[in-house]
């Protein structure tokens, strides 16, 4: 299992307004396991902020498999044995009351919830009975992002994506060597040219109970 916790804990996510996101690009091998599908579970941000568009709504993005070259990008795939999985506190208590839990299956995304919570913890029960929302996965060439939107108002994306963490490795290990130098702006993007296969899902926040603050969480978990 690959669990990320925004910025490192659970912090909340006041529902009118503002993002809250966290990164690790590709962990180690002891982590992820080996072989060229390792990464394939790696999560490397997640985010949750106010829709944009749309105050009512709030978005939860989960990215993988980061550092992906164009190449690469053209090939990758979200793997089958795989639940990609949002974890949602409403409560304040630190433990999950919903998630968002997304499949594959035949090159679609199925995505269930937001639903109560069946098993908290690092073992996860499928909420397939739940809200379903499907959507064909964007590939890499598509000039247009496919995406699906159920009844209840959940929007669905998933494909691969531009990376949209900036950092500037480079001047990171500067820093580190020598603090009083300071971060240069803008500096220079790492992962500039890398993309990430994301994993996007736009929730109307009547489906998040009513807290005007909740802690959000993502967890890969294999079969």
């Amino acid at each position: 299992m690959k669990k990320k916790l925004l910025l490192g804990s659970l912090l909340g996510v006041v529902m009118v307004g503002g993002i809250i996101f966290a990164a690790d690009h590709i962990d180690a091998p002891a982590v992820t396991g080996a072989g060229p599908s390792s990464l394939n579970n790696d999560i490397t941000d997640i985010y949750a902020f106010q829709s944009p568009a749309d105050n009512s709504k709030m978005v939860f993005v989960m990215n993988t498999q980061g550092l992906l070259s164009p190449a690469a990008s053209a090939t990758a795939t979200f793997p089958s044995n795989v639940m990609f999985e949002f974890n949602i506190d409403n409560s304040g208590d630190n433990v999950e009351d919903l998630v968002i839990q997304c499949l594959v299956q035949n090159g679609r995304m199925r995505v269930y919830g937001p639903v109560v919570v069946g098993t908290p913890g690092i073992t996860s029960t499928g909420k397939t009975s739940g809200p379903m929302t499907e959507v064909a996965v964007t590939s890499y060439a598509s000039a247009t992002p496919v995406t699906a939107t159920n009844a209840n108002g959940v929007r669905v994306f998933a494909g691969p994506r531009d990376d949209p963490f900036f950092f500037d490795f480079t001047r990171y290990n500067m820093v580190l060597a020598n603090p009083v130098i300071g971060f240069a702006n803008p500096g220079n993007d790492t992962f500039k040219g890398s993309n990430v296969m994301s994993i996007v899902v736009e929730v109307p926040k009547s489906l998040l109970g009513t807290s005007a603050t909740i802690g959000v969480w993502g967890e890969t978990k294999s079969k």
